[in-house]
């Protein structure tokens, strides 16, 4: 996928004043901003964008927080988003939004544990046994019981910098794993945001977490790299990575991009999130034209619609179901 001839040039212009740390960043995107990203077991990555749905079993998300607590509503919302085209389904214990408070291990395992067990006997009645099941977890305890339980993927904000047990689970269970870029933690993320050239920082970051995947013996071609929108980025960073989203094809791996109901796209301070969906739609179609690869979404029926639009002008005739 080229990038615009304007595009690139502002692209360039960004680069030439980042630091010099950050050379070997800039030729590498350069070199590989059009690669096509490699496949991923279980996924049909390349031939569709692919839907991630979102089930936080948490009481204060910023969105859906509470909603979704009981085991047997948060089962019956899994099934619809599955209905509705979801291929992935991300289970989540702990709030991630800018200022939430850690929570520690016993309580979120108390949180997904229930979920994925049930969700373990319900998707198993599904045709092809249903969407793969990803734990949103920075916590290597609680990917590992997750895994036993089932879950194909590890969602993890914090690149796998967080737990240093992390990598090991990963790999040892050969888990596909979201490595995503996040300056701090939830609670200051957004206190002191500073960035000389948001594009390739976020790039090297993602190439440096990469690498150490690598040397903990997870397979390449089990990564996904996630810019990390919202997470320790004002509008104008979040917003330059979505003109930009191209670029991280030169990590050579599928991009998740998660912009749904995001504080970025909000039209006026006091607007919900619930009011972002015509924002957040708007959102997911550049990043999908930009080269993403899975869209983690709230809305899954209305994302599918833009989705298969999407592939049928983007992809290959060939590439599209």
């Amino acid at each position: 996928m080229d990038l615009p001839r304007d595009r690139t040039a502002a692209f360039i212009a960004a680069l030439r004043r980042a630091p010099p740390s950050l050379a070997s960043e800039i030729v590498n995107a350069l070199a590989g901003a059009t690669a096509r990203a490699a496949t991923l077991p279980y996924l049909p990555v390349g031939r569709r964008t692919i839907l991630m749905g979102v089930l936080n079993v948490t009481p204060d998300s910023f969105s859906d927080g509470g909603r979704f607590t009981d085991v047997k509503t948060a089962v019956r919302h899994a099934l619809r988003l599955a209905e509705e085209g979801a291929e992935i389904l991300d289970v989540g214990g702990e709030s991630t939004r800018p200022g939430a408070l850690p929570v520690g291990l016993r309580e979120e395992l108390g949180r997904v544990l229930p979920v994925l067990e049930a969700l373990r006997e319900s998707l198993g009645r599904l045709p092809g046994g249903g969407p793969i099941v990803s734990i949103d977890t920075t916590k290597a305890e609680v990917a590992r019981r997750a895994a036993l339980l089932g879950a194909r993927m590890i969602n993890d904000i914090s690149g796998m910098t967080r737990d240093p047990a992390m990598p090991a689970i990963v790999a040892e269970h050969r888990s596909l794993v979201v490595l995503q870029h996040i300056r701090g933690r939830p609670r200051t993320m957004q206190q002191e945001v500073r960035y000389r050239s948001v594009v390739p920082e976020v790039a090297a970051f993602l190439r440096g977490a990469l690498a150490r995947a690598r040397r903990a013996g997870v397979p390449r071609e089990h990564v996904i790299v996630d810019p990390g929108f919202g997470f320790g980025k004002r509008r104008s960073h979040n917003l330059a990575l979505l003109r930009h989203l191209g670029v991280l094809r030169s990590l050579g791996r599928p991009i998740l991009a998660g912009t749904s109901r995001k504080s970025f796209l909000r039209a006026g301070r006091d607007e919900p999130p619930e009011a972002r969906r015509e924002s957040g739609i708007a959102a997911m179609t550049l990043a999908v034209a930009g080269g993403a690869d899975i869209i983690r979404v709230h809305d899954v029926r209305e994302a599918l619609r833009v989705a298969r639009l999407c592939d049928a002008v983007l992809r290959r005739p060939s590439d599209t179901p």
